[in-house]
């Protein structure tokens, strides 16, 4: 579309030379020449004005385009680094997620572990004639077991596990009296 600015600008200089021509005397003297070319010269002057006014609006145009694709590309790499970081975050959250699975698993399959051997030592007591030691070795690993359920529960729950107030230094001391020698009780 531009080039057909510019051709009609050469053209409109052509016709308006050749009539400039045409319209000029027969005989070429210093003072036709003169009345020829001065009018050329503005001519040709006011179009180099007008190409140069063209090819800025060009300039201007395309620059104005680019600034927009820049614009469209970066909000795009904006957009996309978004999700990335968005779809990088959940990825990290499951991964986080399946390792604290996996190792409450394991951990509460050792815990199962050694609490069945210690009953089992418990039941080993009882069987061969350590009546007390053994009942003493069950009901303290169940009494453990227990606590490790409650505890368990509350965790779940979100309840508080700190089971003490805060300590305050509220201690009363008992102040020194003067103490009556023996010997004067004695007496």
């Amino acid at each position: 579309m531009q080039l057909i600015k510019f051709i009609f600008g050469i053209i409109l200089a052509q016709i308006a030379t050749y009539t400039m021509f045409i319209l000029m005397p027969k005989e070429l003297n210093l003072q036709s020449f003169i009345q020829t070319t001065i009018p050329l010269l503005f001519i040709a002057l006011i179009i180099a004005f007008w190409f140069t006014s063209l090819s800025e609006n060009q300039i201007k145009d395309a620059l104005h385009k680019a600034e927009g694709n820049f614009a469209k590309e970066k909000e795009k790499i904006k957009v996309k680094a978004e999700k990335d970081k968005i779809k990088t975050m959940k990825e990290a959250q499951k991964e986080i997620v399946h390792e604290a699975t996996k190792t409450h698993a394991k951990a509460n399959f050792k815990v199962g572990a050694s609490f069945a051997g210690v009953l089992a030592i418990g039941g080993l007591f009882v069987l061969a004639q350590m009546v007390t030691a053994g009942l003493l070795v069950m009901s303290a690993t169940g009494g453990v077991i227990g606590g490790y359920y409650w505890r368990g529960k509350r965790i779940k729950n979100g309840t508080n596990l700190q089971e003490l107030p805060p300590h305050k230094n509220d201690l009363k001391v008992i102040e020194e009296k003067k103490l009556v020698s023996s010997k004067k009780l004695l007496k």
